[in-house]
């Protein structure tokens, strides 16, 4: 046994003594409150004030807190002469405080927690929701909600973002439907419809009209690499008539915009996934048009954070807003040139 063991172990028969842990089991939050409200204002009066509770209240507690621990821990004078600690008072306070502080940091996080105003999360993406609407939603939770830590994960294919999200590395993560089944489920957030883009001096039609589907059955088009995304375009150009000619394929958006920009084809890509600041090229709307793909969250069947949730309300915004702003800032194009089908294969 410590000293400090020994100044706080109650007297049991002769030669015996209670250990130090089993003194601490009978001690409660309400005691140390007390004990450290009367330290505080020296008098059981004002501590009672303090506390909210009746003095005889307080002197119950105090009274509890020396049978518990078997030392006083107040000198008491008696009238109006302030209360004082005594050494193992002391002792104890010290401790008491060091609690009493820990508990209401626990108390702060938890509130936190759950307001989602706290916590971790891992987010998975894909390469245009990363561009265009993580900026933004990120920019927006820092702002809000500063002690939500956040990590993102990208990948090109979105059966391995399901797959991480399934073995718990991830929190949640943007998709596009259709989304496998799986033990999770799919919240949409916003509509990307499909576009053409065409070199800005090789229109396929006049500013803002769409161009016939059947004007791009054939055509020679600047693609991506598979992925759920190019699925969903090449099988939306079949649904309107238009057979796919893809003459490039690469993983990067910009690099299929850089392409359609030089002059070696054209593209059909998500609305979102285009620069529509970008005065080399010229978007146009299908008719009839692609169906769109829809973007969403998936969030796991499993206990979630809920942090989960303010992610998902802020992106839902963010994307419906995105979206919107780049139908509204799609360039008008250069004077068309006379147009002639390529013949690259």
């Amino acid at each position: 046994m410590t000293a400090d063991d020994s100044i706080l172990s109650v007297d049991g028969p002769p030669g015996d003594s209670v250990p130090l842990h089993e003194v601490l089991g009978r001690v409660e939050l309400r005691h140390l409150q007390a004990l450290r409200a009367v330290a505080a204002e020296r008098s059981f009066g004002r501590a009672a004030t303090r506390l909210g509770y009746t003095q005889s209240a307080v002197s119950q507690q105090i009274a509890a807190l020396e049978r518990a621990v078997g030392e006083s821990l107040f000198d008491r004078p008696g009238g109006p002469k302030p209360v004082s600690l005594t050494r193992a008072g002391e002792l104890l306070l010290g401790h008491a405080e060091a609690i009493l502080d820990r508990v209401a940091a626990a108390e702060a996080d938890l509130a936190g927690y759950r307001a989602g105003r706290v916590g971790h999360l891992t987010i998975g993406t894909f390469q245009s929701v990363s561009v265009e609407v993580l900026p933004v939603l990120i920019t927006r939770l820092r702002r809000e909600y500063p002690e939500l830590q956040l990590a993102m994960v990208e990948e090109e294919h979105q059966d391995e973002l399901l797959r991480r999200l399934a073995a718990g590395e991830l929190d949640l993560t943007f998709a596009v439907l259709p989304v496998e089944e799986g033990p999770w489920d799919f919240l949409p957030l916003a509509d990307d419809p499909f576009v053409v883009i065409s070199p800005a001096d090789d229109p396929l039609a006049p500013p803002g009209e769409p161009v016939p589907a059947a004007l791009i059955d054939g055509l020679p088009i600047v693609g991506q690499t598979p992925t759920a995304c190019q699925a969903l375009i090449e099988d939306g150009m079949r649904s309107v008539g238009a057979e796919p000619n893809v003459i490039f394929r690469t993983s990067d958006n910009s690099a299929v915009q850089a392409m359609v920009r030089s002059g070696m084809g054209h593209a059909v890509m998500a609305r979102l996934a285009v620069d529509p600041t970008d005065p080399g090229i010229s978007v146009h709307t299908v008719d009839p048009p692609i169906p769109d793909r829809t973007i969403g969250l998936v969030l796991p069947h499993r206990h979630r954070s809920p942090a989960v949730d303010v992610v998902v309300d802020l992106a839902r915004a963010v994307c419906a807003e995105v979206v919107a702003e780049h139908v509204a800032a799609a360039p008008a194009p250069a004077p068309p040139r006379t147009r002639r089908r390529s013949s690259a294969a």
